[in-house]
């Protein structure tokens, strides 16, 4: 881990934050503290992927805390409309017992009591059926109003009920096992109501937790794109001056020396450092595709690569005749291919190999495959390789592959996955992009 020294300052006349990058550093000034702190930009990116776990780790909490309310509300509720249905079952029963007392009734029976506890039903369908299925009476039963035969559609419910076992049948009289009524009841409103209820609020908190979700994802990518904005405009910024230095040094070269062959190689990787500042330039702006042969980005970038790789290493690329005409932003797509073909000459090693660039038209869209023969990924390690700090290399910071993703996806609409990668045997990354 970098070291941070820290350098007394004098009081700063005015507030302002000054942040530089110098070399592999970054120099931040503190105003509160009136100090100079230097610190590694791996150890800054570092910090970055702690707040992102962190981030990761609120997600986490927001969907474990979402299942318990989920599950408490879901138990309660059952418990609350198990309650109820006991009650009102037992309340069908005294209403069951009533009828019985009306129809048996005679000239001295006191039917106060029993037609006060059959008329206090204002929310339980009954439907009263007789031996042979006809409606002797019904209460609270809603019928559509494309119904227009009322007893058939209460016949109809009624036997329903009957085959779901939802009914008291009570003898009229105990001598004659024929002479009963079956008094059929459904739930009432509000029983189905508490029944669909923890739907309801179980929507409701997966609908929160997917607003708050959304709200970090949102405030990390922005986080993210700031940090990376700002540390690529700096290290455009900060690459400009030596390379305009360079570029005169070139240039007096040349005249000195106007036969020497090395001049113009130096004179192509100057023009490639400004090319890359350019590059960094204009991460966080929106450049504007052009149309563009994808035929010639891509053989400039294995011309490029293959000259400055070792022998051992066979970079090719196998293109179709026709051309295939893309919207594209050659500077920062070259970029994107040129960090997959260094990352597929790293996998390699001394070991030696081969990195090959294919590409087709599948659809209305275009595709682009960079395979290679090295050590592959392992599969725990798929859905980290695009993650911005993620490297398995002992000197990477983990931001090509971020970037890259950053650039097709972003700029291009388009997507960038890994096809396949078999440890030991090579890996192959796959770009698609709208023609």
């Amino acid at each position: 881990m970098t070291k941070k020294k820290s350098i007394n300052l004098p009081p700063p006349p005015k507030k302002v934050i000054f942040a530089m990058i110098i070399g592999s550093d970054i120099l931040i000034y503190d105003i509160r503290a009136r100090r100079c702190t230097k610190t590694g930009i791996a150890t800054l990116l570092r910090q970055i992927m702690k707040w992102t776990e962190r981030i990761r780790e609120m997600k986490i909490v927001l969907v474990v805390m979402a299942v318990v309310l989920a599950m408490a509300s879901l138990v309660v509720s059952h418990r609350l409309t198990r309650d109820l249905e006991t009650e009102e079952h037992n309340k069908i029963g005294v209403w069951a017992e009533a009828m019985r007392a009306l129809n048996n009734a005679d000239e001295n029976t006191d039917l106060n009591l029993v037609l006060r506890v059959i008329d206090e039903n204002h929310t339980i369908p009954v439907i009263v059926l007789n031996p042979q299925g006809r409606v002797q009476t019904c209460r609270n039963l809603s019928m559509p109003r494309s119904e227009t035969d009322s007893l058939g559609y209460a016949a109809r419910v009624g036997h329903r009920l009957r085959s779901e076992g939802r009914y008291i049948r009570i003898y009229l009289d105990p001598s004659r096992h024929g002479d009963y009524i079956d008094v059929c009841y459904d739930e009432s409103l509000t029983l189905k109501r508490l029944a669909l209820y923890p739907y309801v609020q179980l929507g409701a908190v997966l609908l929160f937790v997917g607003v708050g979700v959304m709200a970090l994802l949102s405030l990390k990518r922005a986080e993210q794109n700031r940090v990376w904005v700002g540390l690529s405009k700096e290290t455009a910024h900060q690459l400009g001056t030596p390379i305009s230095s360079l570029m005169a040094w070139t240039e007096i070269l040349r005249e000195t020396y106007p036969d020497d062959t090395l001049i113009p190689e130096m004179d192509k990787d100057v023009k490639r450092l400004q090319l890359i500042a350019d590059r960094f330039s204009k991460i966080g702006s929106l450049p504007e595709p052009v149309p563009v042969s994808l035929q010639q980005v891509l053989t400039h970038v294995v011309e490029y690569m293959d000259r400055r790789t070792s022998h051992r290493i066979t970079i090719a690329a196998h293109l179709p005749v026709d051309t295939i005409e893309v919207c594209l932003n050659a500077s920062l797509f070259e970029w994107v291919i040129e960090n997959l073909c260094k990352n597929a000459v790293d996998a390699m090693g001394d070991a030696g190999g081969s990195v090959t660039l294919t590409a087709g038209i599948a659809g209305q869209r275009v595709w682009i495959e960079v395979a290679d023969t090295g050590k592959g990924i392992h599969k725990k390690d798929l859905r980290n390789v695009f993650r911005p700090g993620f490297t398995t290399k002992k000197r990477g910071w983990g931001l090509g592959l971020s970037l890259a993703k950053r650039i097709v996806e972003d700029y291009h609409r388009g997507r960038i996955f890994v096809k396949n990668s078999t440890p030991g045997v090579g890996t192959v990354f796959r770009i698609e992009l709208r023609r």
